[in-house]
């Protein structure tokens, strides 16, 4: 069985850490994650295997204005031994359905450029590379970050995803 998806709840905070292993997962405070179950909590699901451990979870949220109104994913991991059997699919198509119910032009995420399988993977479901954004993840990692976007059924002309030129600074977004 690929594990049931449900909303995230707040014991979920108290175990997912065996989700956010991986070095290219950002993991956030307390707060963060509360926030995000406070305020978008239909965004915030986990995938949880039938013998209990938490198999993934995407949290998100909707944002913007008129047509820029959209669907952002924040955060997406799935736990490494549950990789490849199509778990991160699952969680993003949710959260695509939730943005087209709210009427959201598109669907966001950024992600590092390095991060090859992340990218692969968001491009076999249908987003592309809006544009680059200049040293976006900070730290001892510093690097550039894909703005990639999916454009849903309000974007009838589709402009949402037409690729910038040229990339921007992070005083630009």
């Amino acid at each position: 069985k690929m594990g049931s998806l449900r909303p995230f709840v707040l014991d979920d905070l108290f175990r997912f850490n065996n989700v956010n292993v991986d070095p290219l997962t950002e993991t956030y405070g307390f707060n963060f994650y509360l926030s995000y179950l406070i305020n978008w909590p239909e965004y915030f699901q986990i995938v949880e295997h039938p013998a209990g451990p938490i198999m993934g979870y995407i949290m998100g949220k909707s944002e913007g204005r008129n047509d820029q109104w959209h669907g952002h994913v924040t955060a997406l991991s799935i736990a490494p031994e549950f990789r490849r059997i199509g778990l991160a699919g699952r969680l993003m198509e949710g959260l695509e359905q939730i943005s087209e119910e709210k009427k959201a032009f598109f669907v966001d995420l950024f992600v590092r450029v390095g991060n090859e399988v992340a990218v692969a993977l968001y491009e076999s479901l249908g987003y592309v590379v809006y544009r680059e954004i200049i040293n976006y993840y900070g730290g001892a990692n510093e690097e550039n970050a894909y703005d990639m976007r999916k454009a849903l059924s309000m974007d009838v002309d589709r402009k949402s995803v037409i690729p910038l030129s040229r990339p921007v600074e992070c005083d630009d977004l």
